[in-house]
């Protein structure tokens, strides 16, 4: 099928064309036609899929034309993170730039004073994050009276506990008449129950099997003591040929420390993490999109919201705590029909977590060990990867603990002004 049997407009269909596009990707084709007809939509498929587009080109669609000087906003995208905020934001100007339609971003870590005033000017698309948003709202800079559809980007994340309240007041503050979209890429039974409460009768929508990763990721796990990690790592860029490599670390100082000693070791390696400045995040993604860095260090604020074309390996140099994570975590390669590497160092205090994961994924993930890296003492095999219907609660639980967590290190959601230890974020 191509673009043009989805009823789209020829202004789309050349933005489309210009963005090299030449088919629609099965989540696409399956639903924008349903989101242009108005339906409320639940929406999961893998990680680089196209998700974005299948949302903003039928947006665009409805809205036509821009409503005016000082408008309020028709449509309201809420995102997890900063760097997934200005990412759609941009895929908007991208597929609209025929048309006369403006987005914004508007999202923690920077001044309000240049949000305010694009505000003003009147916008049709508004691109946020829960916290700056409220924030908006409270100073009465924002108007959310129109807004005709309601997108919940990365929508676990969004509709987990941690974030809840704040979607609910936003929600309280729209429309009852509006249509509600909500994608992402995992879907555990709890967020599809309570997605159900937001949602008028959705249609669902699962491209690829729950919680599934790419099928062109190949996966590999390599067992190390924690205190060789760093060595290794640095023996498989070395050794290995490694291009781009995004890496994963628990902890923002673990993330500081391991970019400062990557760079001693002759890799060019920055990082990123929830507590750097919006400017220092954003120069920081910026190198190694432009490949003046070989190496990202990131915490989980990178786990969602990146996109780096030729995104060789992900290298998990600290196993995540929940298991879901993985999966968005490895979806940072082997995007839009690429191939990519996923590569786990896993220590002995680790094992639960890779056997959570495996059991989340429904099989075990190829593993071994690299000479001159063996660790002290020999890994016994895991139990047999069971269903992810099989996870047992207590792991739960501390996945959703970490939830909590992660969401403080996004960085975006939190408020940008006035936020102190102890006070609930928003």
């Amino acid at each position: 099928m191509s673009f043009a049997h989805l009823g789209l407009s020829e202004t789309l269909l050349r933005a489309v064309a210009d963005l090299g596009h030449q088919a629609p990707t099965p989540v696409q084709e399956r639903t924008i036609p349903l989101v242009m007809s108005g339906r409320d939509l639940l929406a999961a498929a893998q990680t680089g899929t196209g998700k974005t587009a299948a949302f903003a080109i039928p947006v665009l669609t409805r809205l036509k034309t821009h409503a005016g000087p000082g408008s309020a906003p028709r449509a309201l995208v809420l995102t997890p993170t900063r760097e997934l905020a200005a990412q759609v934001a941009q895929s908007f100007r991208d597929y609209g730039r025929h048309m006369s339609l403006r987005s914004e971003a508007v999202y923690g870590g920077v001044g309000m004073h240049d949000q305010i005033k694009a505000l003003r000017r009147g916008i049709d698309i508004l691109i946020a994050t829960p916290g700056r948003l409220l924030d908006h709202v409270e100073r009465r800079t924002v108007r959310l009276s129109g807004v005709e559809v309601l997108i919940l980007d990365e929508g676990d994340r969004m509709l987990d506990m941690g974030f809840l309240p704040a979607i609910r007041r936003i929600i309280d503050l729209l429309p009852a008449e509006r249509q509600n979209l909500l994608f992402s890429a995992t879907f555990c039974p709890e967020v599809r129950r309570l997605s159900s409460t937001l949602m008028r009768d959705p249609e669902v929508v699962d491209v690829a099997p729950r919680n599934s990763t790419a099928e062109r990721v190949e996966h590999h796990v390599h067992h190390v003591d924690q205190d060789h990690k760093r060595a290794l790592l640095v023996h498989l860029l070395h050794y290995g040929n490694w291009g781009q490599t995004l890496v994963f670390a628990r902890t923002k100082h673990g993330a500081d420390r391991l970019a400062e000693q990557l760079y001693r070791d002759g890799v060019l390696a920055t990082a990123i993490h929830g507590d750097k400045s919006q400017g220092a995040r954003t120069k920081a993604l910026t190198l190694f999109k432009q490949r003046k860095v070989r190496v990202l260090v990131a915490t989980d604020v990178a786990a969602r919201g990146i996109d780096v074309e030729g995104l060789s390996h992900v290298v998990n140099f600290d196993m995540p705590h929940a298991p879901e994570d993985y999966i968005h975590r490895i979806g940072r390669t082997g995007r839009a029909g690429a191939s990519g590497r996923a590569v786990s160092l896993v220590s002995g205090d680790e094992r639960e977590q890779l056997q959570d994961i495996q059991r989340l994924l429904g099989r075990t993930l190829p593993a071994s060990v690299v000479e001159g890296f063996e660790p002290r003492a020999r890994p016994e095999p895991l139990a047999t990867a069971r269903p992810a219907g099989n996870r047992r609660p207590h792991r739960q639980q501390q996945g959703q603990k970490h939830h909590h967590a992660h969401r403080r290190d996004h960085g975006g959601e939190g408020r940008s002004q006035g936020f102190k230890p102890g006070r609930k974020a928003r």
